[in-house]
């Protein structure tokens, strides 16, 4: 009885493939759709990506002329960074997409309310990618809501936990 067996490398888990995360994001933003962007990115910013030298919670992208960026994401230079190169660390780095898709997304973002906001940077292959998200502001109301119901999870776990026991 002969019997194939094809081997596929092990995939790695995206919690695995994270480098950074924009926490601040879901909790300020209605997130309606998500994209995932590719990022021009310097010799320098990808060793210290590698290291997790990085701080996405003051970032936003806009669109102009046709072209995404991704502003007020900080990359810190390593220590080790080369002498011939000057890094700056909130250099305005340049997304990657579809021109339909940017096209769309300009119509939307248009619209009052809504905004392109940075989720997470992660690995995909050898590639850093960016998540974005089309989102709309929560208002405060909104805001106390999402409080009120992690809190009414957190008791619903602690009881359950301790019920368990």
């Amino acid at each position: 009885m002969a019997t194939t067996s094809t081997k596929e490398p092990p995939a790695k888990s995206i919690a695995q493939s994270r480098i950074a995360d924009n926490k601040k994001a879901m909790f300020n933003y209605a997130i309606e759709e998500r994209f995932e962007a590719g990022m021009v990115l310097e010799g320098w910013e990808v060793k210290a990506l590698r290291e997790g030298k990085v701080q996405l919670t003051d970032g936003y992208v806009v669109i102009r002329e046709g072209e995404m960026f991704l502003i007020g994401c900080q990359i810190n230079p390593l220590n080790t960074a080369s002498t011939h190169v000057s890094p700056d660390a909130v250099r305005t780095k340049k997304l990657l997409l579809k021109k339909d898709q940017i096209r769309r997304l300009i119509g939307k973002v248009e619209q009052k309310g809504y905004t392109l906001v940075p989720l997470n940077l992660h690995w995909k292959g050898r590639n850093v990618k960016c998540e974005i998200a089309l989102g709309k502001g929560k208002a405060e109301h909104d805001k106390r809501n999402t409080i009120k119901d992690r809190e009414g999870k957190r008791e619903v776990d602690r009881a359950m936990k301790a019920r368990n026991r």
